[in-house]
């Protein structure tokens, strides 16, 4: 595995590692200790998939709720818990986007009061091509009456257990990593989370054929996913917020409100791995990051909003 300045502790496939499939029936909707469902080594791949329920099927059902929690066997408190994302596919052909009354980014919500009545809500179905990986959808209200684009499929929640006794509503981000939802997570990019409890305690679930930046009207593309992930240790190194790497890019993701907040944290936990990992003087790395990092607004909808700040690794010394 290539990563960007972390030693991981995996156990190899001759040395017992194994592919773990699981079925998951039901979900659980806060982030929260309590018994795991599975336990897996480091170095072991689990083949799952996120839920499909009831709010899928009709406007007001309830949400199905995140797999987990998976154990990771030895990770302790001041581990980095490694996620390699193998797998995200939509195995649903269709897709439901919800929009209007009191959650998104543009319209008023518990914490910004306005005079304004709420924006109507929508639902609106979406259907996905699986083979040529595109969502259709009808408006018959526009001019061009349909469209058709490609997808490009996330989680929007990859989590840990967060630290102490504290339980989070699925729509949370934060240390812990939550609802960060953040494209960023897709097939191919490894996501590094602090490790607060014995085992971890991993989570999954929200899957997105396709989401903007902002997630602006509150929810992507929202299907059920397969899935499969690749697991690994960082033992006695503690990181404080959720990092991300995939071939271009180092990344961190940071939630707050408001928005600049969350903005802070993401850039300067990004100067802190460059300076700690990668040789970088911190007043130097200011520098460079102003220069050639980028930002995304993953989300401007939940409790917290999530900035991820990007550093292209072409700009990394060599190791």
């Amino acid at each position: 595995m290539k990563t960007a300045g972390l030693v991981l502790i995996l156990v190899s496939a001759a040395a017992g590692a194994e592919t773990h499939r699981l079925k998951p029936t039901s979900g659980h909707q806060t982030f929260a200790v309590r018994p795991p469902i599975l336990t897996v080594k480091p170095g072991d791949v689990l083949e799952s998939e996120s839920l499909w329920g009831d709010w899928y099927e009709r406007d007001g059902g309830k949400w199905p709720g995140e797999v987990g929690p998976i154990a990771i066997a030895g990770a302790q408190p001041g581990d980095t818990l490694v996620v390699e994302i193998l797998k995200v596919l939509p195995n649903r052909d269709t897709a439901i986007s919800t929009q209007g009354l009191n959650f998104g980014a543009l319209v008023p919500d518990s914490g910004t009061a306005m005079l304004n009545e709420t924006f109507p809500r929508g639902r609106f179905v979406w259907r996905l091509d699986r083979r040529a990986m595109t969502g259709t959808l009808d408006m018959p209200k526009s001019r061009i009456r349909s469209i058709t684009v490609p997808l490009a499929p996330m989680l929007g929640r990859v989590a840990v257990a967060p630290e102490g006794e504290e339980a989070f509503d699925g729509l949370w981000p934060g240390r812990f990593g939550g609802n960060m939802d953040t494209p960023d997570v897709r097939e191919g990019t490894t996501v590094y989370l602090p490790v607060f409890h014995d085992g971890a305690l991993f989570y999954f679930g929200d899957g997105h054929a396709l989401q903007g930046d902002g997630e602006v009207c509150g929810s992507g593309l929202e299907t059920s996913m397969e899935v499969a992930f690749r697991f690994g240790l960082v033992k006695g190194k503690a990181i404080r917020w959720p990092r991300l790497e995939d071939a271009t890019h180092i990344m961190v993701a940071g939630s707050a409100r408001p928005l600049s907040d969350a903005l802070r944290i993401a850039f300067v936990e990004l100067i802190g791995w460059l300076v700690a990992d990668h040789g970088f003087d911190k007043a130097e790395a200011y520098q460079l990051v102003s220069q050639v990092a980028t930002a995304r607004v993953a989300n401007m909808v939940d409790p917290n909003y999530t900035v991820v700040a990007k550093f292209p690794k072409k700009f990394l010394p060599p190791k």
